[in-house]
């Protein structure tokens, strides 16, 4: 039985052996035991890190794509595309990609809280440009305020829309400097001593318009009317037209965008008769201003931000423009290289801090000097305590042959004093 069992054990353990010889020689090793392995990510740890490390770098667009103010949406949309796929052409940021997430707010108040929350609700989204209208940013505010993520508009300009929010900021001027402008140029550059005033009822044509009416009365220019109404809805102006007409105006000024600005001058000018200088502000700084009113523009005074002079730009304006019209077959315009700019600068802050949008908001409010200033197409962009930008003055257009052009006169800030 001893000699039986001895020789068992032996063949077994000789069995072992040579599966064990083979294990090693012909198949792979065998994993280690639990113990052994290092801690795995939990499943939602995995797929976190996974995105982040393979997601672009996502900046969001708000602005009116559709609607009354489409043509400004389209500037936007586009000068937005071109500076991305020039940044991604050379790298990206980083060695990572830009993504825009363009949002269409329609000009609405209820549809920018909409597209806010849309924004906002993506925390991969480092920062949103815009959005345009003045009564959208400030409708979007406190969204973009709770859900901490920097709000930088190209084209608001109603005095509130950056105060009280540190997550707000904006690269143009504000109405208060753009109303007493225009009042200023009326009387002393276009020689105005009457004036009517047609205004958008939002927060944009009222802030406007009472800086505008304000320093006119100021510096004695009489302001013979005041006529509101209601963008997209009013589209008829022949009536209260018809009653500022008998009161002899030398100027009418109106405080809205281009398409209703294009109706009234249209209506004044064709259907009236009226030999009216036509005055605008920035929201009629438009290509769509001329598309709708036609020949009746000609001769329009409009102030602007900015303004691509043909001849004394920048080298950056220059080598915009040419880009901007080779990728889309027209010359852009006062949106377009803002938000050019403003894109730039957003893409500069994340190359600086990264995606985060706490440190991105920081990098923004410590460019409070023109040392500091991010330096584009427009200029140089820095901000005050309040994310407002104090550091680029307002040009004249005027418009020529359906094309806006740097006006003759132009008024600087030393004749405001």
């Amino acid at each position: 039985m001893k000699a039986g069992k001895c020789n068992s054990e032996f063949r077994l353990s000789l069995l072992a052996l040579l599966l064990s010889v083979a294990a090693g020689c012909g198949k792979p090793p065998q994993p280690p035991t639990t113990s052994e392995r290092p801690p795995e990510p939990s499943p939602a740890e995995a797929t976190k890190n996974d995105i982040k490390a393979l997601s672009p770098i996502k900046i969001g667009v708000a602005g009116p794509m559709t609607g009354s103010g489409a043509a400004f949406g389209e500037m936007i949309r586009n000068a937005a595309l071109l500076k991305v796929k020039e940044v991604n052409g050379a790298g990206g940021i980083n060695d990572l990609l830009v993504k825009l997430v363009i949002e269409d707010d329609r000009g609405n108040t209820l549809e920018a809280t909409n597209v806010a929350r849309k924004l906002a609700g993506d925390e991969q989204i480092s920062i949103i440009i815009g959005h345009f209208n003045s009564t959208c940013s400030i409708a979007a505010r406190d969204t973009y305020n709770r859900k901490g993520v920097v709000e930088f508009s190209p084209g608001s300009t109603n005095v509130t829309v950056c105060k009280g929010s540190e997550w707000t900021f904006r690269n143009l001027y504000r109405d208060d400097y753009q109303g007493t402008f225009l009042a200023h140029y009326a009387k002393k550059k276009l020689g105005v001593t009457k004036v009517a005033v047609f205004y958008d009822n939002d927060d944009y044509g009222k802030g406007l318009m009472k800086s505008f009416v304000d320093e006119a009365k100021n510096i004695g220019l009489e302001v013979v009317a005041s006529e509101s109404y209601i963008r997209e809805r009013d589209q008829d102006f022949k009536a209260p037209l018809t009653k500022i007409k008998a009161l002899k105006p030398d100027a009418i000024f109106i405080s809205g965008l281009y398409n209703e600005a294009a109706l009234i001058t249209k209506a004044a000018k064709i259907d009236l008769g009226m030999t009216v200088t036509i005055l605008g502000a920035d929201g009629v700084m438009s290509p769509g201003f001329v598309d709708v009113g036609g020949e009746a523009t000609n001769g329009t005074f409009v102030t602007t931000p900015f303004l691509f002079t043909g001849g004394s730009d920048s080298d950056e304006a220059k080598k915009f423009f040419s880009a901007f019209k080779e990728a889309y077959g027209k010359e852009p315009d006062t949106w377009a290289a803002l938000t050019y700019d403003a894109i730039g600068m957003a893409i500069e802050a994340i190359r600086e801090v990264g995606p985060d949008r706490k440190k991105i908001k920081d990098w923004f409010a410590a460019c409070t000097s023109e040392e500091k200033a991010y330096t584009g197409v427009t200029g140089k962009t820095y901000f005050n305590e309040d994310g407002d930008c104090y550091s680029k003055p307002a040009h004249v257009a005027i418009v020529t042959n359906g094309k806006f052009v740097p006006a003759e006169k132009q008024l600087s800030p030393e004749e405001m004093k």
